[in-house]
């Protein structure tokens, strides 16, 4: 198997950062939630922001991803935008959250509460695990 160039991860890790980002912008979150839960900089955030190169770690990469794969699930479970952009924020009495907003459990940054707040909204579409 062979890996992408260097040259070409950046950019894959770029494009990937900007669309987190653009997301999590559409979901209310501040730069400091946004650094917190993909786990970078803010000057990280700039640079992507302006087109920048950026180096994102596996883990980076990791969160980058789950943030894109929320988004994916919210996008097959909800035909409008105030329900795929607003979910993050709304209230949730499933077990799992109790009472607190997807975007209350993830914003700290935890990469575990993150990935089970994926794995949670995934399953309302049917997702088998």
């Amino acid at each position: 198997m062979t890996t992408a160039p260097a040259a070409a991860k950046k950019d894959m890790a770029l494009v990937g950062l900007r669309t987190a980002l653009n997301i999590l912008a559409k979901w209310k979150t501040s730069t400091e939630q946004a650094g917190n839960i993909l786990r970078v900089s803010r000057s990280t955030i700039s640079r992507a922001r302006t087109d920048k190169a950026v180096s994102l770690d596996e883990d980076q990469l990791k969160r980058v991803s789950l943030v894109l794969n929320i988004h994916s699930a919210l996008r097959m479970l909800f035909d409008n935008p105030a329900n795929v952009y607003g979910f993050m924020q709304m209230e949730n009495h499933n077990e799992f959250f109790n009472g607190r907003s997807p975007m209350d459990v993830v914003q700290g940054g935890d990469m575990i509460a993150l990935y089970e707040t994926f794995r949670r909204i995934d399953s309302l579409r049917g997702a088998q695990w």
